[in-house]
């Protein structure tokens, strides 16, 4: 199996982000701000792994970098030159492995050196030693119809690792295979690049598993929400290669599953200031997001810990493990259950209040009586819409009217799904129905 070649020695801070900033504009002029003051580098055979929580602008901040997305404000740099549009020398693996179905395994891998306008030999060597290198030898010919989904994010790795780039950027990549194809191909690349066989210089793996990061990182960042900024950089000096079993690393673990899950998540700056007297935030209101999760998810997480296997407490690493939840699965239905005051959660370690032990225990009836009363004292927006229905005198109201109040302070994708999410959690709770064809809410059903 042939080695990559090295490109020309590179300075060790290969990349840097400074003070970038990054807002989506609103149709009212206002703007929704996604990424704020966000500062890193990736220095010269590093990994970086970079976690936050669904809508932390991860995924956002992996393409500015990559020059796919101009910043709002602040600067990138390459190599010493500033980002102003896709370089080469940055290459990119996707979750979803962005394949063209209509190219062989051949064909999308040259694809990239097609691009360089390179001589046909030359692209055609290349690409069977990059097919080669990633253990796809033999699947030249295949369509990507023909494949596993592990050998079809292979061919993304070969694509991306083919134009010898310094800097490999992974947008979750092993988060659409099944637990040990993710495995196979997690240890594979890791082997690839301790043993020095490709040309990468530094890796930013963008990943929603603690674990993963700890398994394969030389640093982690830790982004926060609304708007992403970097909270935390954890060195891991943990030698390689790493058990996962060992005091150390489980130790690890935790400490950062207790960083994320804390509520909220301040940056060091909002910390700052809260410790020399800033004024507190106002209360959130109509303009609170809401995690996206279902009462079924939310009661299916509150029967596990009322179980006899937890009696109510569990440790959050652990609990993830058994039930088989990523962070992204798992951290949405631990923050519902707090907001609406069903659980706590402290040190790692999440625990049903006394709220969340009746809900456990009561018959069906019961429980929607239960979230009901939760659902009007914790979220603003439900409480809101049963208020405006109750002094009606028909007790019906247009769903654009509610709309249009979120849209003060969201932007029209984030107020339709918080409005959605309220509704389903409403129409369980019977504290209001709502007719999806007309576009209205009313009191016809229920009790609450």
């Amino acid at each position: 199996m042939s080695a990559v070649p090295f490109l020309q020695p590179v300075p060790a801070d290969l990349f840097s982000a400074n003070r970038v900033r990054h807002a989506f504009h609103r149709q009212d002029g206002g703007e929704l701000l996604v990424l704020d003051d966000v500062n890193l580098t990736i220095n010269q055979r590093e990994i970086v792994s970079l976690l936050g929580r669904s809508g932390s602008g991860k995924s956002t901040l992996l393409r500015i970098i990559s020059g796919l997305i101009r910043p709002s404000g602040g600067e990138v740099r390459f190599r010493g030159k500033a980002v102003h549009g896709p370089i080469q020398g940055i290459a990119m693996v996707f979750q979803n492995f962005a394949l063209f179905p209509w190219l062989t395994v051949m064909e999308n891998v040259e694809l990239g050196l097609e691009a360089l306008g390179l001589p046909e030999k030359l692209i055609r060597r290349r690409a069977l030693e990059a097919i080669d290198l990633i253990g796809l030898d033999g699947f030249e010919s295949a369509y990507p119809r023909e494949l596993s989904g592990g050998m079809r994010q292979r061919v993304g790795f070969a694509r991306a690792l083919v134009v010898n780039p310094d800097i490999l950027l992974m947008d979750e990549p092993f988060s659409a295979l099944d637990v040990l194809t993710a495995e196979t191909l997690r240890s594979d690349f890791f082997d690839l690049w301790t043993e020095r066989k490709l040309a990468l210089q530094g890796v930013l793996l963008v990943t929603h598993n603690i674990e993963e990061a700890v398994l394969l990182s030389d640093r982690i960042l830790v982004l926060s929400s609304n708007p992403g900024r970097i909270v935390a950089e954890i060195p891991v000096r943990l030698p390689q290669p790493r058990n996962r079993v060992s005091p150390e690393f489980r130790q690890l673990v935790d400490d950062i599953y207790v960083l994320m899950t804390a509520r909220p998540l301040k940056s060091v700056g909002a910390q700052a200031e809260a410790a020399n007297g800033a004024a507190k935030p106002p209360a959130p209101g109509l303009g609170e997001r809401l995690p996206g999760v279902s009462t079924n998810q939310m009661a299916g997480l509150i029967e596990a810990l009322g179980g006899p296997g937890y009696n109510g407490r569990a440790d959050l690493p652990q609990l993830a493990a058994t039930l088989q939840l990523e962070v992204d699965d798992l951290f949405p239905i631990v923050e519902a259950l707090q907001l609406m005051g069903f659980a706590e959660v402290a040190h790692g370690d999440i625990q049903l209040t006394q709220a969340g032990k009746a809900y456990a225990d009561a018959e069906s009836d019961q429980r929607k009586r239960i979230f009901a009363e939760h659902l009007t004292r914790h979220v603003v927006l439900a409480r809101h819409i049963r208020q405006v229905l109750d002094e009606r005198p028909g007790h019906k109201a247009p769903r654009v009217r509610f709309l249009a109040e979120l849209e003060d302070h969201l932007s029209e994708e984030e107020a339709e799904k918080v409005l959605q999410i309220v509704i389903s959690w409403g129409r369980y709770a019977e504290l209001f129905s709502y007719d999806d064809s007309a576009g209205v809410f009313n009191l016809e059903n229920p009790v609450a």
